[in-house]
């Protein structure tokens, strides 16, 4: 029987294959995809900002025009009334002879090959989507004007949501897009700036938000540690041979300092709580020749559990020339348990130039070369995890001793208060000394561990002075104790009840009290 593939086959005979002869077009909807499709975090609009700054930076420190002692700078200037926002750094700008072209260009970077932070040239138009106007200004070294390009968004938008089929992305860009030189007065020797005007409202308007900005960056962009964290210049020594920091002042109004990195010596966990950093780890993770695919550092605590966000530091993160990519929980599958990456700080340095981030930057391209720091990476975790368990169950036994400690003083008020009958004293020593047991047991397991500040051993022996002097004292002076030997039987019965009747043995025993004051 003739297979299908065959008759298929013999429908159609071979032919040379021969290159088309069409005129490709790019519709308008291209721009809506690489836009508000592309950048659905309004804050990352600031990343890509920041990240194409940075690059400017690095080409004017690389060109010898910024000196290397001279810091890379940009400058956030936020004005709530009009809501504008313009970004300025002091990179190398952009000659006017190119600043049309590549201000219009769309994935078609200058700066693919040569080992940039962005190279698909979209990140530009990251903030089409949530402000009316875009502009772009810029001024290279020797120009005596500064050239200016406007984006009308809100003519972009209406175009999109025409019901035109056939207008395509040039057309649309020469719609929506003007050019113009200004005069360079007030203007910096060399600078490129973007402005964002008339911001859209979004998420209690964070994009206006000095604080919430400060926060964002923080964390994703390619800025110093702070002076104060200790740990900062080790990081730094261990990192610079072998990844390019670039780091960079970011100021914003209204700001006591710059814009540094989230980590501090100490982690504020909540409710008067701190827990400290006591080891930094450096981990080096090799590429698939033999050579340094990433480069990463843990810091390890108390892994007193998962860190609150507002730390802006938990979680092992990723990171490509100093910028974050993804977010916190980019790597919660290498985890044994996902909730334990929230319970760790650290950071990888990709350097192997073969792992890609996304478009979105909020993963990266899937290829073998990603797999394999995936891979060395997973051992990391799974030590991470281990801490973290160890810690947990060391938590938990330490909460079960305490429990049984005040389990067994609480018993000892109730055989003191002298309210119950011989052999519920009797019964409740020996549920005292089964306590102290299993504390002394919670005590010899290898996963115990008491808070600094605290002896258990203390605490334990402290408990078993008390209990010798309670079973050789004389209860004889209760208040019950002038009653009849009827109504004392009838009382302790009652007492009896209450204490099994009451949601908690607190509740009977603060209620017993009472009757006994009275009586």
């Amino acid at each position: 029987m003739t297979s299908r593939s065959a008759s298929l086959h013999s429908l159609a005979p071979e032919r040379p294959w021969g290159r088309i002869s069409v005129n490709v077009k790019v519709g308008k909807d291209i721009l809506e995809l690489l836009s508000t499709g592309m950048y659905v975090d309004p804050m990352s609009i600031y990343r890509e900002y920041v990240q194409n700054a940075a690059d400017a930076i690095d080409d004017a420190r690389g060109g010898g025009i910024l000196a290397a002692d001279e810091r890379g700078r940009i400058q956030f200037d936020i004005d709530t009334e009009s809501r504008n926002v313009r970004i300025r750094d002091n990179g190398i700008g952009v000659p006017s002879a190119q600043f049309v072209e590549r201000l219009t260009a769309v994935g078609a970077s200058h700066k693919r090959g040569r080992n940039a932070r962005g190279f698909r040239g979209v990140g530009r138009l990251a903030g089409i989507g949530y402000c009316q106007e875009l502009l772009f200004r810029s001024r290279a070294a020797g120009e005596t004007s500064v050239s200016e390009i406007r984006w009308d968004c809100r003519a972009l938008k209406h175009v999109l949501r025409s019901e035109d089929g056939h207008k395509y992305l040039s057309d649309t860009i020469l719609e929506a897009v003007t050019a113009r030189q200004l005069s360079p007065a007030g203007f910096p020797d060399r600078f490129f700036e973007v402005e964002l005007r008339s911001i859209v409202r979004h998420k209690n308007d964070q994009l206006l938000n000095p604080t919430a900005i400060n926060a964002y960056l923080a964390q994703v962009a390619p800025v110093p540690f702070a002076p104060d964290f200790s740990y900062g210049p080790t990081i730094t020594r261990a990192l610079q041979p072998w990844i390019k920091l670039g780091e960079i002042e970011i100021t914003l109004p209204g700001m006591t300092s710059p814009v540094y990195r989230p980590h501090r010596d100490h982690i504020e966990i909540g409710g008067g709580k701190r827990d400290s950093f006591s080891k930094l780890e450096i981990i080096n993770i090799p590429g698939m020749n033999g050579d340094t695919a990433a480069l990463g550092w843990v810091l390890h605590h108390g892994y007193t559990g998962a860190l609150p966000g507002h730390t802006l530091q938990r979680g092992l993160r990723l990171r490509v020339g100093n910028l974050q990519i993804g977010n916190e929980r980019i790597l919660d599958d290498l985890f044994t348990e996902t909730r334990f990456n929230s319970w760790s700080v650290g950071e990888i340095h990709i350097i192997e130039g073969r792992v890609l981030p996304n478009g979105r930057r909020d993963n990266f391209e899937q290829n073998a070369h990603l797999l394999n720091v995936l891979s060395h990476l997973a051992p990391v975790a799974r030590e991470l995890s281990k801490r973290c368990r160890d810690s947990s169950i060391r938590r938990n036994r330490w909460r079960e001793f305490l429990r049984q400690i005040d389990g067994a003083r609480e018993r000892l008020g109730i055989i003191k208060q002298g309210a119950l009958s011989k052999s519920e004293q009797v019964r409740l020593l020996r549920e005292v000394h089964a306590a102290i047991a299993e504390a002394e047991r919670l005590m010899a397991h290898e996963f115990f561990a008491a808070p600094q500040d605290v002896s258990p051993q203390k605490e334990l022996q402290r408990l078993k002075r008390d209990v010798l002097k309670a079973s050789g004292e004389d209860y004889s002076e209760s208040p019950l104790a002038h009653l009849t030997r009827t109504h004392r039987q009838a009382y302790q019965k009652v007492f009896s009840l209450i204490y099994e009747c009451a949601p908690n043995r607190s509740v009977a025993k603060a209620i017993i009290d009472r009757v006994m004051a009275r009586l």
